[in-house]
């Protein structure tokens, strides 16, 4: 199966992701000030303890993906196929134990694939040729998978990197302000942040640091 990457590379400067479960607020509420605040792209993971699902889990992602219309943001679904057919997303995130990105790619033949890669097996292993992005870590210690798998470092991103000079690439995991531009200048086109964004006390403030620090960097 040959396939051309829709051009998402900008798109991953500031990725937000998050649930209803990782927003101590209103979490629509705090969507809505992080896209306001300049994310650049939007991934509904509605996963784990105190989650919602069924009816509830679609009326929450129809007003999400209503907002990212509104800001002219990418609505993408964590691993949710039916959830993201059903809404006509943007695009949808796999990780490794999900659906086979060939089997994704036939059902989203023109929709943005990430897919998660956490080290140089996954990556070789995986036919990454059909994913428009790829997610690598984490990066760092994160609180907000209960799953997730030991840390990286940046080395982890320098990898990869080093496996694929033209993927567009997004760290994620335990990454904050303080050390995005570390992520980035490992070989990151940008970083995916959860409780950066949801758990912070001013949202605008700490989507504009995570901002400042990601294109202080790709700017230059």
């Amino acid at each position: 199966m040959e396939y051309k990457r829709i051009p998402v590379r900008p798109a991953l400067a500031v990725y937000f992701i998050c649930g209803t479960q990782d927003c101590p607020h209103d979490p629509l509420d705090t969507i809505e000030t992080a896209l306001r605040s300049g994310v650049t792209m939007f991934q509904l993971r509605e996963k784990g303890q105190g989650s919602l699902t069924g009816d509830a889990k679609r009326i929450f992602a129809k007003k999400v993906q209503q907002l990212c219309k509104t800001y002219d943001i990418p609505f993408l679904v964590n691993d949710d196929i039916d959830l993201a057919l059903e809404l006509n997303a943007d695009g949808i995130h796999i990780g490794q134990d999900d659906m086979d990105i060939v089997d994704a790619r036939r059902l989203f033949p023109d929709k943005i694939i990430g897919l998660s890669v956490g080290n140089e097996e996954e990556y070789r292993q995986s036919n990454v040729a059909l994913a428009d992005y790829i997610g690598t870590g984490p990066v760092y210690p994160t609180i907000s998978k209960d799953d997730a798998s030991p840390a990286t470092g940046t080395a982890g991103i320098t990898c990869v990197r080093q496996l694929d000079a033209t993927i567009p690439i997004v760290g994620i995991g335990g990454i904050t302000a303080g050390n995005a531009a570390d992520v980035i200048r490992a070989g990151a086109d940008g970083v995916s942040v959860i409780s950066a964004i949801s758990h912070a006390d001013n949202v605008s403030c700490a989507v504009k640091a995570l901002r400042e620090a990601v294109y202080g960097v790709l700017d230059k």
